[in-house]
Protein backbone atom coordinates (compact mmCIF):
# COMPACT_ATOMS: atom_id res chain seq x y z
CA UNK A 1 0.00 0.00 0.00
CA UNK A 2 2.83 2.53 0.76
CA UNK A 3 4.44 1.63 -2.42
CA UNK A 4 1.08 2.35 -4.42
CA UNK A 5 0.56 5.45 -2.74
CA UNK A 6 4.34 6.72 -2.74
CA UNK A 7 4.28 5.91 -6.69
CA UNK A 8 1.25 8.00 -7.33
CA UNK A 9 2.20 10.32 -5.13
CA UNK A 10 5.03 10.92 -7.67
CA UNK A 11 2.77 10.54 -10.34
CA UNK A 12 0.86 13.90 -9.07
CA UNK A 13 4.06 15.83 -8.43
CA UNK A 14 5.06 14.79 -12.42
CA UNK A 15 2.28 16.03 -13.56
CA UNK A 16 2.32 19.02 -11.87
CA UNK A 17 6.25 19.77 -12.69
CA UNK A 18 5.34 18.15 -16.53
CA UNK A 19 2.41 21.24 -16.61
CA UNK A 20 4.59 24.34 -15.37
CA UNK A 21 7.02 23.33 -17.84
CA UNK A 22 4.73 22.97 -20.36
CA UNK A 23 3.44 26.70 -19.66
CA UNK A 24 6.72 27.94 -19.53
CA UNK A 25 7.74 26.54 -22.97
CA UNK A 26 4.51 27.60 -24.32
CA UNK A 27 5.16 31.07 -22.76
CA UNK A 28 8.40 31.36 -24.09
CA UNK A 29 7.54 30.45 -27.67
CA UNK A 30 5.03 32.92 -27.62
CA UNK A 31 7.18 35.56 -26.29
CA UNK A 32 9.46 34.40 -29.23
CA UNK A 33 7.28 34.98 -31.62
CA UNK A 34 6.27 38.84 -30.71
CA UNK A 35 9.88 39.23 -30.38
CA UNK A 36 10.46 38.26 -33.46
CA UNK A 37 7.62 40.51 -34.96
CA UNK A 38 8.78 43.60 -33.60
CA UNK A 39 10.81 45.72 -35.49
CA UNK A 40 14.38 46.14 -35.03
CA UNK A 41 14.52 50.28 -34.03
CA UNK A 42 11.55 49.27 -31.83
CA UNK A 43 11.13 48.49 -28.00
CA UNK A 44 11.41 44.91 -27.23
CA UNK A 45 9.58 44.93 -24.64
CA UNK A 46 6.84 43.14 -25.20
CA UNK A 47 2.99 42.87 -23.95
CA UNK A 48 -0.32 40.21 -23.97
CA UNK A 49 -1.58 42.39 -27.25
CA UNK A 50 2.05 42.83 -29.20
CA UNK A 51 1.70 38.80 -28.20
CA UNK A 52 -1.49 38.23 -29.12
CA UNK A 53 -2.31 37.08 -33.19
CA UNK A 54 -5.59 38.78 -34.72
CA UNK A 55 -7.43 36.36 -36.24
CA UNK A 56 -8.57 36.63 -40.19
CA UNK A 57 -12.09 36.26 -41.05
CA UNK A 58 -13.20 35.75 -44.77
CA UNK A 59 -16.84 35.93 -46.61
CA UNK A 60 -18.29 35.15 -49.43
CA UNK A 61 -20.54 38.02 -49.76
CA UNK A 62 -19.92 40.33 -52.55
CA UNK A 63 -17.96 43.59 -51.60
CA UNK A 64 -20.44 46.53 -52.89
CA UNK A 65 -19.90 50.25 -53.66
CA UNK A 66 -15.96 49.49 -55.03
CA UNK A 67 -14.71 51.01 -58.27
CA UNK A 68 -13.56 49.50 -60.89
CA UNK A 69 -9.66 48.90 -61.74
CA UNK A 70 -7.67 51.26 -63.22
CA UNK A 71 -7.95 49.53 -66.24
CA UNK A 72 -11.78 50.08 -66.10
CA UNK A 73 -11.45 53.82 -65.16
CA UNK A 74 -9.42 54.49 -68.28
CA UNK A 75 -11.53 52.88 -70.70
CA UNK A 76 -14.31 54.31 -69.37
CA UNK A 77 -12.12 57.92 -69.87
CA UNK A 78 -11.53 56.46 -73.63
CA UNK A 79 -15.50 56.39 -74.51
CA UNK A 80 -16.01 59.44 -73.40
CA UNK A 81 -13.40 61.00 -74.63
CA UNK A 82 -14.56 59.10 -77.96
CA UNK A 83 -17.99 60.55 -77.63
CA UNK A 84 -16.92 64.23 -77.12
CA UNK A 85 -14.73 63.85 -80.27
CA UNK A 86 -17.56 62.49 -82.10
CA UNK A 87 -20.15 65.19 -80.94
CA UNK A 88 -17.65 68.07 -82.08
CA UNK A 89 -17.44 66.05 -85.13
CA UNK A 90 -20.81 66.16 -85.82
CA UNK A 91 -21.55 69.70 -85.05
CA UNK A 92 -18.31 70.90 -87.40
CA UNK A 93 -19.55 68.94 -90.29
CA UNK A 94 -23.29 70.30 -89.89
CA UNK A 95 -21.78 74.06 -89.40
CA UNK A 96 -19.69 73.33 -93.33
CA UNK A 97 -22.81 71.75 -94.23
CA UNK A 98 -25.16 74.87 -93.47
CA UNK A 99 -22.20 77.24 -94.77
CA UNK A 100 -22.05 75.02 -98.09
CA UNK A 101 -26.07 75.49 -98.27
CA UNK A 102 -25.82 79.46 -97.73
CA UNK A 103 -23.17 79.80 -100.05
CA UNK A 104 -25.29 77.67 -103.08
CA UNK A 105 -28.33 80.30 -102.44
CA UNK A 106 -25.97 83.22 -102.50
CA UNK A 107 -24.60 81.69 -105.89
CA UNK A 108 -28.38 81.05 -107.48
CA UNK A 109 -29.79 84.28 -106.05
CA UNK A 110 -26.27 86.24 -107.75
CA UNK A 111 -27.52 83.91 -111.19
CA UNK A 112 -31.40 84.83 -111.06
CA UNK A 113 -30.01 88.75 -110.61
CA UNK A 114 -27.80 88.69 -113.45
CA UNK A 115 -30.31 86.67 -115.53
CA UNK A 116 -32.94 89.30 -114.93
CA UNK A 117 -30.74 92.48 -115.24
CA UNK A 118 -29.53 90.63 -119.01
CA UNK A 119 -33.21 90.30 -119.42
CA UNK A 120 -33.67 93.87 -118.77
CA UNK A 121 -30.71 95.21 -120.74
CA UNK A 122 -32.09 92.94 -123.82
CA UNK A 123 -35.69 94.69 -123.54
CA UNK A 124 -34.06 98.35 -123.35
CA UNK A 125 -32.04 97.61 -126.47
CA UNK A 126 -35.14 96.27 -128.05
CA UNK A 127 -37.10 98.85 -127.43
CA UNK A 128 -34.57 101.59 -127.43
CA UNK A 129 -34.84 102.69 -130.96
CA UNK A 130 -39.35 102.70 -130.55
CA UNK A 131 -40.20 106.01 -128.76
CA UNK A 132 -43.43 107.14 -128.94
CA UNK A 133 -42.55 110.82 -127.33
CA UNK A 134 -38.82 112.43 -127.10
CA UNK A 135 -37.44 111.18 -124.27
CA UNK A 136 -39.57 107.79 -123.56
CA UNK A 137 -37.17 104.55 -123.64
CA UNK A 138 -39.62 102.00 -122.86
CA UNK A 139 -43.09 103.25 -124.16
CA UNK A 140 -46.18 101.56 -122.63
CA UNK A 141 -47.93 98.88 -124.95
CA UNK A 142 -51.52 99.79 -125.46
CA UNK A 143 -54.32 97.77 -127.20
CA UNK A 144 -55.05 98.74 -130.90
CA UNK A 145 -58.56 99.73 -130.22
CA UNK A 146 -60.48 102.93 -128.57
CA UNK A 147 -59.57 102.02 -125.54
CA UNK A 148 -56.19 101.65 -126.48
CA UNK A 149 -55.89 104.48 -127.73
CA UNK A 150 -57.78 106.97 -125.54
CA UNK A 151 -54.49 105.68 -122.77
CA UNK A 152 -51.63 106.51 -125.36
CA UNK A 153 -53.77 109.69 -125.50
CA UNK A 154 -53.75 110.23 -122.13
CA UNK A 155 -50.21 109.52 -121.46
CA UNK A 156 -49.30 112.00 -124.34
CA UNK A 157 -51.12 114.64 -123.46
CA UNK A 158 -49.48 114.42 -119.43
CA UNK A 159 -46.55 114.67 -120.81
CA UNK A 160 -47.68 117.66 -123.35
CA UNK A 161 -49.06 119.41 -120.79
CA UNK A 162 -52.50 118.91 -122.27
CA UNK A 163 -55.74 118.71 -120.36
CA UNK A 164 -58.17 116.08 -120.33
CA UNK A 165 -59.92 113.04 -119.12
CA UNK A 166 -60.86 109.44 -120.31
CA UNK A 167 -64.18 110.36 -119.58
CA UNK A 168 -64.34 113.52 -121.79
CA UNK A 169 -62.23 112.50 -124.60
CA UNK A 170 -64.74 109.07 -124.61
CA UNK A 171 -67.79 110.97 -124.47
CA UNK A 172 -67.18 113.27 -127.38
CA UNK A 173 -65.65 110.47 -129.52
CA UNK A 174 -68.89 108.30 -129.18
CA UNK A 175 -71.00 111.36 -130.28
CA UNK A 176 -68.98 112.79 -132.96
CA UNK A 177 -67.31 109.21 -134.76
CA UNK A 178 -69.10 106.29 -132.66
CA UNK A 179 -65.60 105.35 -132.12
CA UNK A 180 -64.70 104.99 -136.13
CA UNK A 181 -61.31 106.31 -136.62
CA UNK A 182 -61.89 106.56 -140.70
CA UNK A 183 -65.04 108.53 -139.88
CA UNK A 184 -65.69 111.41 -142.50
CA UNK A 185 -68.55 114.23 -142.63
CA UNK A 186 -69.40 115.30 -146.07
CA UNK A 187 -72.58 117.20 -145.31
CA UNK A 188 -71.71 119.77 -142.98
CA UNK A 189 -70.53 123.41 -143.65
CA UNK A 190 -66.91 122.77 -143.32
CA UNK A 191 -67.94 119.57 -146.35
CA UNK A 192 -69.50 122.24 -148.21
CA UNK A 193 -66.82 124.38 -147.65
CA UNK A 194 -64.33 121.85 -149.04
CA UNK A 195 -62.65 120.85 -145.93
CA UNK A 196 -64.77 117.78 -143.97
CA UNK A 197 -64.14 116.72 -140.38
CA UNK A 198 -61.91 113.54 -140.15
CA UNK A 199 -61.17 110.73 -137.87
CA UNK A 200 -62.28 109.87 -134.25
CA UNK A 201 -62.80 113.53 -132.50
CA UNK A 202 -63.67 115.40 -136.35
CA UNK A 203 -60.98 117.47 -136.97
CA UNK A 204 -61.08 119.41 -140.36
CA UNK A 205 -57.36 119.40 -141.73
CA UNK A 206 -56.77 122.87 -140.55
CA UNK A 207 -57.45 122.35 -137.17
CA UNK A 208 -55.59 119.33 -137.38
CA UNK A 209 -52.04 120.90 -138.92
CA UNK A 210 -52.17 123.73 -136.95
CA UNK A 211 -52.67 121.75 -133.20
CA UNK A 212 -50.97 118.73 -134.40
CA UNK A 213 -48.71 117.01 -131.46
CA UNK A 214 -45.06 116.55 -131.81
CA UNK A 215 -44.52 112.57 -132.13
CA UNK A 216 -47.32 111.91 -133.12
CA UNK A 217 -48.30 110.66 -136.61
CA UNK A 218 -49.35 113.56 -139.18
CA UNK A 219 -52.02 111.21 -140.74
CA UNK A 220 -55.33 112.74 -139.82
CA UNK A 221 -56.70 109.33 -139.57
CA UNK A 222 -54.59 108.31 -137.30
CA UNK A 223 -56.73 107.85 -133.89
CA UNK A 224 -54.30 108.98 -131.15
CA UNK A 225 -53.15 111.42 -133.53
CA UNK A 226 -56.38 112.68 -134.29
CA UNK A 227 -57.46 112.32 -130.51
CA UNK A 228 -54.40 114.43 -129.06
CA UNK A 229 -54.97 117.11 -131.51
CA UNK A 230 -58.44 117.65 -130.83
CA UNK A 231 -58.07 117.94 -127.36
CA UNK A 232 -54.99 120.22 -127.64
CA UNK A 233 -57.45 122.83 -129.83
CA UNK A 234 -60.38 122.16 -127.28
CA UNK A 235 -57.88 122.84 -124.40
CA UNK A 236 -57.09 126.45 -126.52
CA UNK A 237 -60.31 126.70 -127.18
CA UNK A 238 -62.47 125.41 -124.19
CA UNK A 239 -60.14 125.01 -121.33
CA UNK A 240 -60.22 120.88 -121.90
CA UNK A 241 -62.23 118.67 -123.64
CA UNK A 242 -64.32 117.75 -120.75
CA UNK A 243 -65.78 120.99 -121.01
CA UNK A 244 -66.89 119.90 -124.80
CA UNK A 245 -70.90 118.44 -124.67
CA UNK A 246 -71.75 119.47 -128.53
CA UNK A 247 -70.16 120.18 -132.17
CA UNK A 248 -66.83 122.54 -131.47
Amino acid sequence: MSKNFLTRGHARALNRHHKIAVAGVAAFGAAAIGFSATPSDASTTTTSEAASVARISYSTEPIKDVKGTITDQLADSGVKTELIAAKKQAATDLAAKKKAAAAAAKKQAEQERETGEAASRSGDRHWGDKRAVAGESAPKSYADNLDGWIRESLDIMDKRGIPGSYEGIHRNIIRESSGNPKAINLWDINAQNGIPSKGLLQVIPPTFAAYHVPGTSKNIYDPVANITAACNYAADRYGSMDNVYSAY
